[in-house]
């Protein structure tokens, strides 16, 4: 008789890249399949399938977790322009000019959308971690952005009506081009926003002279994989201009030049600030938030955090940044938007110039409210929402959504988390600086993004904290919110595999969460209660000071901790899951 604890129903297995891909099948082997018989749906969601299926894989990995409603999904390459060309030459019989962006672009968002699902992000509740603050305090680091243009000089407001939203393009031709069309209900919020790329390039010269008189490393941070067409111009225009005016001063000077994606600089700038730099952030509603941030850490810096920091990010409805139209503009004409024949708004642009068009839909930042004061209820948290109601109509839904699901709770006797409105650069300072006990910080896609990787830096690595994406219908998907681990990956390559390290605990506990709902779900005490020894299991492991190399120094007793590779982790946390 089989030893192995039955489990009815399947489990979703989304295999992803590199490292963590490595990681992944040993943790599947070691602590899935050798104790429980279950079945898995497992898709290969790796960057090389998701081109070769033409998107497909993505597709089946939404019908998959739709069908069976619960999974967990390992981290895959968003690739570059370099790597998709490498894997193109890889695969000649592919034509990449007729590629769907599904099988190019990150896999992320169109999971969530396609689910309607929603990422709440909270820190691993390890008992020994310690927060070993920077110093932050007098540090000279300085935060450049646009002043103009974007979404700060966007036109965006609340449709009128039900009906299709059409973007329109009049040349030089006097023909109207359509370059996009969506559908929106009435109360969706939408916006148009457009850059001027001369602009950006006579920023770009103030940013890497000004770099250059003061002596200062050279940071610069955008979302280029995800926005493509909006912030990836901008980045091209700026290194072009740093290449040919600038490298060789910089490097003169033995200055340095860095770029990253914005939610990765971010988390490591604020985690590990470098001594004098400049830090360019475009995107003006971006940059104004973190050099808030940057200027209050410089005068109080980091105070000790005693709190487990939870973040909900809105992400079902395919809105803001991640659900856009974003393309340059292919001459100089007009912008247009028009909604069931009417026009709301026209603009110049010219060759060249970034454009952005989004939208969200107003029933979904309805529900992602309720399921924010439902998972605050839930755990005693209080709420801090960050909205930009100045001068954002976008933004004022929220608010309304915010009233309406508080004054329906309160009918059905089920009063919600106590809860503020404040600025997002207030709330990004907030849960930085003074985050209480218990509080729970909803931000919209781009934020969330950017405000997690910061807390998840802040509290000792990518590799401590949880994620799981929740939809309206209870579909459930776990996950670990680190990347694929490259440069770990590429060391575990020259080793032929001899050198393995990565920092397993985030996928652990995803697969652990994963199990532990399918057991809930049908009443299976068994698999329940293995899926909570997993958990403690992983913790105790890190009580007794045995982690890896990325938590070195960070524990509350440094003398006593013993550093293990992946294997050397993986083997302890068996030791201590009672059989």
């Amino acid at each position: 008789m089989s030893s192995k604890i039955n489990v009815s129903a399947p489990l979703v297995i989304l295999h992803g890249d590199e490292m963590a891909q490595v990681a992944f099948e040993r943790i599947l082997e070691t602590f899935v399949t050798s104790r429980l018989d279950v079945d898995l749906v497992e898709i290969d969601l790796t960057a090389e399938n998701r081109l070769v299926t033409n998107g497909q894989a993505v597709i089946d990995a939404i019908e998959a977790l739709k069908q069976h409603g619960v999974g967990v999904k390992n981290a895959g390459m968003t690739v570059n322009r370099n790597q998709l060309g490498e894997l193109l030459a890889a695969h000649p019989e592919l034509d990449g000019t007729t590629l769907h962006p599904l099988a190019t672009k990150s896999p992320n968002g169109a999971i969530r959308k396609g689910i309607g699902g929603n990422i709440t992000r909270e820190d691993i509740e390890f008992r020994n971690l310690q927060f070993n603050k920077p110093e932050w305090i007098g540090r000279d680091i300085e935060v450049d952005t646009m002043a103009t243009g974007g979404i700060k000089e966007s036109f965006n407001e609340l449709s009128s009506a039900t009906g299709i939203v059409k973007l329109l393009f009049v040349g030089a031709s006097g023909n109207p081009m359509e370059l996009h069309r969506r559908e929106v209900k009435k109360g969706d919020p939408w916006l148009l926003a457009t850059n001027d790329i001369d602009q950006i390039k006579a920023w770009a010269h103030r940013f890497f002279q000004r770099a250059i008189d003061e002596k200062r490393d050279i940071y610069l941070g955008l979302k280029d994989t995800v926005i493509s067409g909006y912030d990836g111009v901008m980045r091209a225009a700026i290194e072009g201009i740093y290449e040919s005016d600038y490298r060789a001063q910089v490097e003169a000077l033995g200055l340095s030049y860095h770029y990253e994606l914005i939610d990765a600089q971010a988390a490591r700038l604020v985690a590990n600030p470098p001594q004098r730099a400049l830090w360019g952030v475009p995107d003006n509603t971006t940059g104004r938030k973190l050099y808030k941030l940057v200027e209050q850490l410089k005068l109080h810096g980091i105070p000790t955090r005693k709190a487990h920091v939870s973040l909900s990010r809105m992400s079902a409805g395919g809105g803001d940044q991640y659900g856009s139209y974003n393309a340059p503009a292919v001459e100089d004409g007009i912008l247009k938007v028009i909604i069931d024949g009417e026009e709301k708004h026209a603009r110049h642009v010219k060759q060249g110039d970034p454009i952005l068009l989004m939208s969200n839909d107003h029933e979904a930042i309805k529900d992602w409210v309720t399921q924010v004061f439902r998972d605050a209820s839930r755990k005693d948290k209080e709420v801090y929402f960050g909205l930009k109601r100045e001068y954002m109509e976008y933004d004022e839904v929220f608010s309304t959504a915010i009233t309406d699901v508080r004054r329906e709770l309160a009918k059905a006797d089920t009063p919600p988390p106590s809860f503020m409105i404040m600025r997002p650069s207030r709330q990004l300072i907030k849960m930085i600086t003074d985050p209480p006990r218990n509080a729970l910080y909803p931000a919209q896609n781009l934020d969330g993004d950017i405000f997690s990787d910061i807390s998840a830096a802040l509290g000792g690595s990518l590799a401590t904290a949880s994620s799981i994406i929740e939809s309206k219908n209870g579909t459930m998907l776990f996950e670990a919110p680190h990347g694929t681990a490259h440069d770990l990956y590429l060391k575990y390559l020259e080793t032929d595999g001899k050198e393995a390290h990565f920092n397993s605990s985030a996928l652990i506990f995803a697969v652990a969460n994963a199990l532990e709902t399918l057991g809930e779900r049908e009443g299976n005490e068994a698999l329940v209660d293995y899926a909570t020894r997993l958990k403690a299991a992983l913790i105790d492991t890190v009580a007794d000071g045995i982690i890896t190399g990325d938590l070195k120094g960070k524990t509350t007793d440094p003398a006593s901790e013993t550093v293990v590779d992946m294997q050397g982790f993986l083997d302890a946390v068996i030791e201590r899951l009672a059989p």
